[in-house]
């Protein structure tokens, strides 16, 4: 591997929510019991490029795979550094963690679906504060994540919609759950507004307490941070701009997330004041079979996807290239490995 520039940290925050239990809300898993397993193959695809624990790549129902291969195959032409933050595991991982005690999240409905928010938001914000790097890339995987996402803004009083890993974005269903877990915390929208600990516990997930705790400490000591990913890191900055923070702040995402009809990444994140970076991979110009599902809307971004394709543009890398690595690393691993439980 070619190694990227000297400072450059990518960090994963991998946790889990019942939330992801719903009907219909995710497609981070091919089989719904396999959903609380995702995140912590994702961590291990980033870290070794392949299952170790886990055993399988998490695929769609429709066989769509996680874009944590697309990742793993910039960090392979790159070679950036990467840490991993337990962020709410239920499945355990072989990739190395960083431990800042955050417990798996609840269903969005019940009343403190986050318990350890306040806990995990400060232990990562020590951490954030004293990684040693020039500039962050903070990046996140959990199934259900956008709907907690949308529970997270409507108490800080955002009006952001968030986008979906399904062609067809629930946003009815989303919506009803956030209904419900406002009525259960006894909130209506905009109460958590600069309260964005009682906002994450109440209404959110341990990943996005995570995130937002790991940027919070990471500013403070000058670092600059780019959220690597789509619209529920739009609601962990959001969290950080209502803890009071008005400085720079990057935001990394992929041409899905930000040209998807459903939502409005572009004008929210101009809203919080977040300088944007859209990158397009150009899937459409490919016919292998691991691209097909993202041109068809499936997916869409995750695991640092739209960091890592702006890091290679960056850096200087072509799409075509990117496009050639991540074939490659998918093609390996049909090879070598069960994927998604089929050969």
């Amino acid at each position: 591997m070619e190694r990227s520039p000297d400072g450059t940290r990518f960090v994963l925050v991998a946790g889990t929510t019942a939330t992801a239990e719903r009907d219909g809300i995710s497609a981070a898993g091919a089989d719904p019991d396999l959903m609380t397993t995702t995140p912590a193959a994702d961590a291990e695809l980033l870290t070794y490029g392949r299952p170790v624990r886990t055993e399988t790549v998490p695929l769609s129902p429709s066989g769509c795979p996680t874009p944590a291969l697309v990742t793993r195959a910039v960090r392979e032409v790159l070679g950036f550094d990467v840490a991993v933050v337990d962020g709410g595991l239920v499945e355990p991982t072989a990739a190395p963690t960083v431990t800042v005690g955050a417990g798996a999240g609840r269903d969005v409905a019940e009343q403190d679906p986050v318990p350890t928010a306040h806990g995990a938001f400060e232990a990562a914000r020590q951490f954030g504060r004293k990684l040693p790097a020039d500039e962050l890339w903070l990046a996140e995987t959990i199934p259900g994540g956008t709907t907690t996402a949308l529970g997270v803004l409507r108490a800080l009083g955002e009006d952001a919609m968030v986008s979906s890993s399904l062609p067809e974005n629930p946003v009815a269903q989303k919506e009803r759950a956030v209904e419900a877990g406002l009525e259960a915390s006894s909130l209506t929208p905009g109460d958590a507004a600069g309260q964005p600990k009682r906002a994450v516990r109440r209404m959110g997930d341990p990943v996005l307490a995570t995130v937002a705790g790991l940027t919070a400490g990471a500013v403070e000591s000058d670092t600059a941070v780019t959220l690597a990913g789509g619209t529920q890191q739009l609601a962990a900055a959001a969290l950080v701009r209502h803890g009071g923070y008005e400085g720079r702040l990057g935001l990394a995402t992929t041409a899905y997330v930000a040209d998807d009809p459903t939502a409005n990444l572009r004008e929210s994140a101009a809203e919080l004041d977040l300088d944007l970076t859209v990158t397009d991979p150009g899937f459409e110009q490919s016919d292998h079979v691991a691209m097909e599902r993202f041109v068809a809307g499936e997916a869409k971004e995750g695991v640092g996807m739209g960091g890592a394709l702006a890091l290679a543009d960056r850096a200087g890398v072509s799409m075509a290239d990117v496009r050639e690595q991540f074939a490659a690393v998918y093609d390996d691993l049909v090879d070598e490995a069960t994927v998604g439980g089929a050969p």
